[in-house]
């Protein structure tokens, strides 16, 4: 038996397959991953060390995606510190937990050594939460939640239905203008962005997705609808990116001439290269194309970078 921390380890009752108890690990005492574990199991949240029965087996539930739901341990330091081995991949790759986690920590000038200790786990495995896509059980996010003054919530991205922005702001923000090649390099990702457009009510920013195609912004829309109001005239089209997890951004605006792409062959190729259909539904089949003949943008930044 083998495991890497974050693994499941499973006890099996008398009835085959059948679960008796499961936690996770988060500590490893040999460094070929081989028994003994610290286990905070999920049913009390306690952390012991286990020396798994003949009824017991790990899932490599944390490492499935980097290699497979049977891909042997790598070797890892001892529970009580040290820093974790690289994982497949090589580099740090952090999930949206790992990414919270750090942040706050990072807001609240701790070390993960005192983190841990306030969370009662071991410090390589908080290093990597903070570096590898890992999924926590309940009871060690709690515990991690606990130690930051925050929520499991919180950490789990549980106000994404919030407006955007209303995290704290970082100590020592940068505010950078971006130039023309990295204003084109974030517009080209395509997804939502929004356009400005006159109506006979007034001024009207509206979202649609978008891709771009050959330099070009290009939308679908219906005729009748507000953004097909951008046909023939100079407008405004802004797309952007809030990570409330590190309070950073970036924002690109891109002005110029809209128009109506009425060519059955430009037609046809926008339709083959569409990444998605427009999240609004119905009929939305009239192209129109925006060419940027401004482009600006600004990112926000921790200061030290």
């Amino acid at each position: 038996m083998r495991a890497q921390l974050g693994d499941q380890l499973v006890v099996e009752g008398p009835a085959t397959g059948a679960t008796r108890r499961d936690g996770e690990i988060v500590g490893l005492h040999h460094e070929d991953g081989t028994p003994p574990y610290d286990v905070r199991w999920s049913d009390t949240g306690e952390v012991t060390l286990v020396f798994p029965g003949p009824d017991a087996h790990v899932n490599h539930i944390a490492h499935a995606a980097a290699g497979g739901p049977d891909a042997p341990a790598q070797p890892s330091p001892r529970a009580g510190g040290g820093q974790p081995s690289p994982r497949p991949g090589g580099t740090p790759n952090p999930g949206d937990i790992g990414r919270r986690v750090a942040a706050e920590r990072a807001r609240q000038g701790l070390t993960r050594a005192e983190t841990a200790r306030r969370a009662g786990m071991a410090p390589d495995y908080l290093a990597y939460l903070e570096e590898q896509p890992a999924d926590p059980t309940a009871a060690s996010l709690i515990n991690l939640a606990a130690a930051l003054g925050t929520s499991a919530a919180a950490l789990r991205g549980g106000g994404v239905d919030a407006p955007p922005g209303r995290g704290r702001a970082l100590a020592h923000p940068r505010l950078l203008n971006l130039g023309p090649d990295e204003c084109r390099a974030l517009l080209s990702t395509h997804g939502v962005g929004r356009v400005a457009v006159s109506t006979p009510d007034g001024p009207a920013v509206v979202p649609v997705n978008y891709e771009v195609v050959d330099g070009a912004i290009v939308f679908r829309t219906a005729p009748e609808a507000v953004p097909a109001r951008a046909v023939g005239a100079e407008v405004a089209f802004e797309v952007d990116h809030v990570d409330e997890a590190l309070s950073r951004g970036w924002s690109v605006l891109a002005v110029g001439p809209a128009r109506v792409v009425t060519e059955p062959d430009a037609v046809r190729e926008l339709a083959e290269r569409a990444h998605t259909r427009p999240w609004a539904g119905g009929e939305r089949e009239m192209w129109v194309s925006i060419d940027p003949a401004r482009l600006t943008g600004r990112r926000i930044s921790p200061a030290e970078q």
